[in-house]
């Protein structure tokens, strides 16, 4: 589930790119891109995708301007950050069907515990969408999102700025521990509520017998960022290294 923040580690949308950017324009072997067919729909689609996350942006930034307070900002974006939250489940099938070299698996994790946090948490929990740890998530998602959806639409058209390639490197940093942050802080406040209604939890006896607690169950989720989060943390840092210092290394010869 600490996937479900800024940048994780796998997960592409384009030009043999990983989320975190395993492969992208850091390391030595080229790999083959998408058919150009592929590629148009590609380009479509991150273009949409940083529209859509634009639009969120915006979406924020009047509501603030006009309450003057920035509690219950949630509400204004709302219907936008659900459907293009759930609109990234076409990247699963991106890479089912090849057209983006990334693990199936890890991208399935990854855009499924963003959609999970999203539906399973915060929609369903209502008493949650008012608490400001979701404006810190949101806002996470927000810049990262139209920072890797860019990336990838000018990664895939071959003129990639250094600015946007700086970002996406760089400003995870402080996104990354944002994003977690807000995104445990928003499950940590759905749990009495979450067990005050039962909600989705299964009790015996019944036909079936088997037995759900989804209060344990967040709270599992919420254990598994202590072991996710570090690791996924540093190999970002990593490959900023790795990513950066091989473009100051072009720039010297250019």
């Amino acid at each position: 589930m600490a996937a479900v923040a800024a940048t994780a580690a796998t997960k592409g949308n384009g030009g043999g790119s990983g989320r975190a950017g395993a492969g992208e324009g850091g390391g030595t072997r080229k790999k083959k891109g998408p058919g150009p067919v592929a590629t148009a729909y590609l380009v479509i689609y991150n273009v949409v995708m940083t529209a859509g996350w634009l639009v969120i942006a915006v979406g924020l930034v009047r509501a603030y301007l006009a309450k003057g307070s920035y509690h219950s900002l949630y509400y204004s974006i709302e219907k936008p950050l659900k459907f293009f939250q759930t609109g990234a489940l076409l990247e699963i099938l991106h890479c089912a069907i090849g057209i983006v070299p990334s693990s199936v698996v890890l991208t399935s994790f990854q855009v499924m515990s963003r959609v999970f946090l999203i539906w399973a948490v915060t929609h369903s929990v209502k008493e949650v969408q008012s608490e400001d740890s979701v404006l810190l998530f949101v806002i996470a998602w927000t810049i990262t999102e139209i920072i890797r959806y860019s990336f990838y639409t000018f990664s895939l058209l071959n003129h990639l700025p250094y600015i946007i390639k700086w970002a996406r490197y760089t400003l995870f940093i402080v996104l990354y521990p944002m994003g977690v942050t807000g995104e445990l802080l928003t499950i940590y406040a759905a749990l009495p509520f979450v067990r005050q209604a039962g909600l989705y939890s299964i009790s015996l006896p019944n036909k079936y017998n088997f037995s759900f607690d989804y209060y344990t169950f967040l709270i599992l989720v919420m254990i598994s960022y202590i072991p996710l989060f570090p690791q996924l943390y540093f190999h970002m840092i990593h490959q900023r290294r790795k990513v950066l210092s091989h473009t100051e290394e072009h720039k010297k010869f250019d």
